[in-house]
C-alpha cells in the first residue's frame, strides 16, 4: 500500500472549507480510535495487531484521518503499559502511555494518514457521564470532590506535553481541544468555553503555527450557535475549525431526540446548531463524532438515514462538512464490553461490512472491501 499522504499539509481555512497547502479543498473523512482516553491508557487493539497493520487497515477502508483521544490522567500519571495490552507490539513492552501514544501517531502518519489528538476527558474512564469532575477542562473549583484536581493551567500544560513531541510531524494537522464540554447538568456558557479555547489555541499554535485548532460546541458538542455572537479569534488567522457531535439521542433542550425526529425537524436543528456556519461561509465544521449500532432499531435507522442525507446534501451544494465516525474499536476497555458502534471484529482485521459503511460511502469514503 502507498504511504503517500492523503492530505497535503499545512492546512488552513478558507470560508467554510479546509484547504491544503495548494488551496485545494479538503474533506476530513476521519475514524475515531479510542482507548488512550480510557482506564487502560492505551489505544485498543495493540494486543491483537501491530499498530502498523491497524494503520494500514484504516487507510485501506478509505479514511484519510484519525481522531485519537487521550485523557489528562494519561499525561499526568504516564504509567508503563501492561505487557499483555501490547502483545502484538513487543517492541513497545516497557513503554509508558505517552510513548505508546506517540508510537501510534507515528504508525498512522507513516502510512499517510492525518492525525488529530483529542483531549477527551480528565479521568481515564469511559466518556461521558454525569460526573462533574469530567464535565469541562478544569475541575479545581470542585475541591476534594475529584480524584484528579485539574486547573485550567494544568490542562494547557498537558496539551503542551502532548503536542510538543509531535511538532515535527507534518501529518499531525491540529488539536481537538476538549471533548463535549457540558458543564454541570449539561449546561455551559459558550462564552466561557470560547475564552478557554482561545487560550489553548494560542498555546498550541506557539508550538507549531501550522496546526488547525478544532473547537467543539457546547451541550456535549451539539451546539455551535454561540459562534454567531462570539467567534473564536486567534492571533494566527484561518486556523479555526468548529466541531459538532451528532448522535441519535442528541438534541439538547428538545423533547424528542433525533431518533424520533422527522427529517425536516432534524435538518432544522442541524442548520441552527452548526450548519449555518457552512451556509454563511463563516467557517468549516468537522462532525467529529457520529455513529450507530450494527444491529439498528427503528430509531437508530431514522437518525442515521437523516444524518447521511443531510451531510450528503451539504456536499452536493459545495458546503461539505468534514466528519469522523465513532469508532473503529470492536470492544470497550472496561469489562471488555462489545462495541456495537465498532467497524471491525475482535481480531482487528475483519471488517463489519454493513449499512454504516454504505452510508459513509455516500459521504465520499472510497471503500474497498478487503
Amino acid at each position: 500500500m502507498s504511504s503517500m499522504p492523503l492530505i497535503r499539509p499545512p492546512l488552513h481555512t478558507s470560508g467554510s472549507r479546509i484547504v491544503d497547502t495548494y488551496g485545494t479543498p479538503v474533506t476530513l473523512r476521519s475514524i475515531n480510535w479510542y482507548g488512550a482516553s480510557d482506564m487502560l491508557f492505551v489505544p485498543s487493539g495493540l494486543d491483537k495487531q501491530h499498530r502498523n497493520d491497524i494503520a494500514i487497515l484504516i487507510r485501506a477502508l478509505g479514511f484519510n484521518s484519525v481522531r485519537l483521544p487521550y485523557s489528562d490522567e494519561l499525561v499526568v500519571s504516564n504509567p508503563v503499559i501492561q505487557p499483555s495490552l501490547l502483545a502484538a507490539n513487543p517492541d513497545l513492552v516497557g513503554a509508558t502511555a505517552l510513548d505508546v501514544f506517540f508510537a501510534v501517531v507515528s504508525a498512522l502518519t507513516e502510512v499517510g494518514l492525518a492525525v488529530i489528538p483529542n483531549d477527551h476527558i480528565t479521568h481515564a474512564t469511559w466518556c461521558c457521564g454525569i460526573d462533574p469532575c469530567d464535565a469541562m477542562w478544569s475541575n479545581d473549583h470542585l475541591g476534594s470532590l475529584c480524584r484528579i484536581s485539574q486547573t485550567e493551567e494544568d490542562w494547557l500544560r498537558n496539551w503542551e506535553t502532548v503536542m510538543t513531541p509531535l511538532a515535527g510531524n507534518p501529518l499531525v494537522i491540529g488539536a481537538d481541544l476538549r471533548n463535549e464540554v457540558r458543564g454541570l447538568w449539561g449546561t455551559m456558557w459558550w462564552s466561557k468555553w470560547a475564552r478557554a479555547a482561545e487560550m489553548a489555541g494560542e498555546r498550541i499554535l506557539s508550538i507549531n503555527p501550522d496546526w488547525l485548532i478544532f473547537v467543539e460546541g457546547v451541550s456535549s458538542a451539539n451546539d455551535l450557535s454561540g459562534v454567531t455572537s462570539r467567534p473564536i479569534v486567534l492571533s494566527i488567522p484561518r486556523k479555526v475549525v468548529y466541531s459538532a457531535h451528532v448522535y441519535s439521542w442528541s438534541g439538547w433542550g428538545a423533547l424528542d431526540p433525533y431518533s424520533r425526529r422527522t427529517y425536516s425537524s432534524f435538518a432544522k436543528d442541524m442548520s441552527r446548531n452548526w450548519a449555518y456556519l457552512l451556509d454563511r461561509n463563516i467557517a468549516p465544521v468537522w462532525v467529529g463524532e457520529f455513529g450507530t449500532v450494527e444491529q439498528p432499531r427503528k430509531g437508530d435507522l431514522n437518525y442515521w438515514n437523516h444524518l447521511i442525507e443531510f451531510l450528503a446534501k451539504l456536499e452536493e451544494e459545495g458546503q461539505g462538512a468534514s466528519w469522523g465516525y465513532w469508532a473503529i474499536n470492536p470492544r470497550k476497555p472496561k469489562n471488555n464490553e462489545w462495541e456495537g458502534y465498532g467497524l471491525v471484529a475482535d481480531d482487528w482485521q475483519k471488517v463489519r461490512y454493513d449499512y454504516r459503511l454504505k452510508g459513509l460511502e455516500e459521504l465520499g469514503l472510497p471503500l474497498k472491501k478487503r
